[in-house]
C-alpha cells in the first residue's frame, strides 16, 4: 500500500503514538514522514480507529460524524406515526412554542392575590435598553421614599444614573486596559475586558456605587431621551471609540510611553466620552427644583390648622389642589438622596444561591474586573443555601420592604400573560421530552444564568407559613403581564432566582459574620452570576 499525498495531512502527535496499523502503512513510504509529524489521515480513514489528540477524541471515519440519511428517514417516520406530534406541530407552527405550551391549569393555580402585598407606584418601562438592574434598584428605593413622605406616586430619573454609568464604565474600561497592557489581545482576560466596554448591563452594587457618588434626581429633573429608551446605537459607537482609545494606549505602551503619560492621555480621552454621552442623553443637572404633593390621606390627617382639616369651614369649595406641598429650590442630587431616601444603599447585601460544588456555600466571593466605578471595587456576593436565601427574602418582605432580585427571566416565562412557572409553560409536554437540569447544572453549563433584574413586592404564604407564589414588579411597561406585574411560583423562585438584595438586619448571624470574611476571587468567566440587562 502506498500513501497518496493529495489526501494525506500532517498531524502532530503530542504525547500519543500512531497505531500499529498506521505504522505499517507509513513504513512503506518514508517520503511522507517528517520529524515530529506523521501522515496518518488516509490511514485513519482506512482503519476506522479513533485517535486521542490533545485530550480530544477524533474519529478516524469522517462519515460517522455526519447525520445518517437512513436515520433521518426513520426519525421522520417515527414523528409522523405519533398523532400527538402532529397536533403539537399544528399548534406550535401556528401560535408559537410558548402559546402552544401554555397550560391553563398551571395558570389557574397561581392567582394574582397575595397574603403579603406592598403598595407600589406606577409601572416603569425600560424600553429597548439593558437597564433592568437600574430600574429594579430605583423601584426598591422609590417605595421607601413614597411611604416615608406619603406620596401617591413617584419615579426617579433612570437616565441620570444611565449617563453616569456610561461615564464610569468607560473610565474603568480604560483603567483595566492600563492594568493589562502586557496581555496579548487574544488572552482570555483581555477578551473579557474588551467585551462590551460600556454595555448597559449591571448588578445592584453598580447601582449603589453610582448613588454613593452622584446621588439621585426625580424623573422630572432629567427625563428619558431617545437614546436612553433605545440605547443600541449610542452604546455601539461609544464602545467603538473606547476600543480605539485602548488600541492607542497599548500602541504607545509598546513604544515605551510611561504609565503616568498614558493615564494623562486616558483623562483626555474621557473628554470625548463625556461629549458623546452629553450629545446622546443631554447633560445631567448639578442642581434642580423639586415639587410634589402628598396624598389625600395626608390632607385628611393634617389636623385642625386649616389645611386638610375635617372641620366644616365657611370657605367656598374650589378646584384648587390643597394637598400639602414638598418643595426644594436648587437642591443637589446628593442632597436629595440623603434627605428624601430613608435607606442607605450601603446597608444592603447581595446574597446568591449557587448550589455548585465548585462554589461552596457560606462563602464570600469577588469577581475580578466587574466594577463600573473604579474606586468602588469589584462586585461581591455571599453564597448561601436555599433555606437561608429564602428566609431572608420572606423576612424582609414581611417587614414591608421590597426585594431587588436577579434571575433567568427567559425560562418558563409567559411575557404577555405574566407568569414565571414550569407548570404553566409545559414545553416538556409539547416536545415530548423532559428538561432535567437542576439549578447547579443550569448555572454550570450556562443554560440559566441571571440575565434580568426585577422586584418582589408580594408573597403568598400558605396555612403553614410557607411561600407558594411571589408577586413580581417588572420594568417592561403596563402592556405586559397583569398591568405590568407578574406572578412567579415558589418552585420557579427556587430554580431560577440567583440573587437577592437584603438589608443587613434581615440576615441571620451566620450570614452576617461573612460580611467581613476574606473574599474568594473569581475570574469573570467562572460561573457564579452574570450581569442583568
Amino acid at each position: 500500500m502506498t500513501a497518496d499525498p493529495a489526501v494525506w495531512h500532517d498531524l502532530k502527535f503530542r504525547g500519543t503514538f500512531a497505531t500499529a496499523y498506521q505504522r505499517r502503512i507509513l513504513s512503506s513510504s518514508d517520503d511522507y514522514r517528517c520529524e515530529g509529524h506523521i501522515h496518518v489521515a488516509a490511514a485513519r480513514r482506512k482503519s476506522g480507529h479513533t485517535t486521542t489528540i490533545n485530550g480530544m477524541i477524533e474519529s478516524n471515519d469522517t462519515n460517522e460524524k455526519a447525520i445518517d440519511r437512513q436515520l433521518l428517514k426513520r426519525y421522520a417516520e417515527d414523528f409522523n406515526s405519533d398523532r400527538a406530534n402532529l397536533v403539537a406541530a399544528n399548534a406550535a407552527v401556528s401560535a408559537g412554542v410558548l402559546e402552544a405550551a401554555t397550560d391553563y391549569k398551571g395558570q389557574r393555580s397561581l392567582p394574582c392575590d397575595f397574603s403579603i402585598e406592598l403598595k407600589q407606584g406606577s409601572i416603569t418601562n425600560q424600553r429597548r435598553s439593558g437597564r433592568c438592574w437600574m430600574f429594579a434598584s430605583l423601584n426598591t428605593l422609590r417605595y421607601e421614599l413614597m411611604h416615608t413622605w406619603n406620596l401617591d406616586d413617584f419615579e426617579f430619573s433612570e437616565t441620570y444614573l444611565f449617563f453616569w454609568d456610561a461615564m464610569e464604565k468607560s473610565n474603568t474600561y480604560l483603567e483595566n486596559v492600563l492594568a493589562t497592557l502586557d496581555e496579548p489581545t487574544d488572552s482570555r482576560i483581555f477578551q473579557e475586558i474588551n467585551d462590551g466596554p460600556a454595555d448597559d448591563g449591571g448588578w445592584w452594587q453598580m447601582f449603589a456605587a453610582l448613588v454613593n457618588k452622584y446621588g439621585l434626581v426625580p424623573k422630572s429633573a432629567y427625563p428619558e431621551s431617545a437614546n436612553s429608551k433605545d440605547s443600541d446605537a449610542f452604546k455601539q459607537y461609544l464602545n467603538s471609540k473606547l476600543r480605539e482609545f485602548a488600541a492607542d494606549l497599548r500602541d504607545r505602551h509598546a513604544a515605551g510611553t510611561p504609565i503616568d503619560e498614558l493615564r494623562t492621555l486616558k483623562n483626555e480621552d474621557m473628554s470625548t466620552v463625556y461629549r458623546m454621552c452629553a450629545i446622546a442623553l443631554g447633560e445631567p443637572p448639578e442642581t434642580f427644583d423639586f415639587l410634589v404633593r402628598t396624598s389625600d390621606d395626608d390632607k385628611k390627617d393634617a389636623g385642625s390648622d386649616g389645611i386638610g382639616s375635617d372641620k366644616k369651614t365657611d370657605k367656598p369649595k374650589s378646584g384648587k389642589d390643597e394637598r400639602r406641598q414638598i418643595r426644594e429650590f436648587g437642591i443637589t442630587p446628593i442632597e436629595f438622596y440623603r434627605k428624601y431616601v430613608p435607606l442607605d444603599v450601603n446597608d444592603l447585601v447581595t446574597l446568591c444561591n449557587v448550589p455548585m460544588e465548585s462554589r461552596p456555600f457560606n462563602t464570600r466571593y469577588r469577581i475580578r474586573f466587574t466594577a463600573n466605578v473604579a474606586e468602588a471595587g469589584d462586585m461581591e456576593f455571599i453564597n448561601v443555601p436555599l433555606d437561608a436565601f429564602k428566609k431572608a427574602a420572606i423576612d424582609q418582605i414581611s417587614a414591608g420592604h421590597p426585594i431587588w432580585f436577579a434571575c433567568d427571566c427567559m425560562q418558563f416565562s409567559l411575557r404577555s400573560a405574566g407568569y414565571f412557572d414550569r407548570d404553566s409553560v409545559r414545553v416538556d409536554q409539547l416536545f415530548g421530552t423532559e428538561f432535567t437540569f437542576d439549578k447547579a447544572q443550569g448555572l454550570e453549563y450556562g443554560d440559566s444564568p441571571s440575565n434580568h433584574a426585577m422586584t418582589f413586592t408580594g408573597v403568598n404564604l400558605d396555612g403553614d407559613g410557607r411561600p407558594n407564589r411571589w408577586k413580581v414588579e417588572n420594568s417592561w411597561g403596563k402592556d405586559n403581564g397583569d398591568d405590568g406585574y407578574y406572578v412567579a411560583s415558589d418552585a420557579w423562585f427556587d430554580r431560577y432566582v440567583t440573587e437577592i438584595i437584603i438589608c443587613k438586619e434581615y440576615l441571620d448571624e451566620a450570614t452576617r459574620s461573612l460580611l467581613t470574611a476574606e473574599p474568594v476571587e473569581l475570574d469573570p468567566w467562572e460561573p457564579l452570576t452574570k450581569r442583568s440587562r
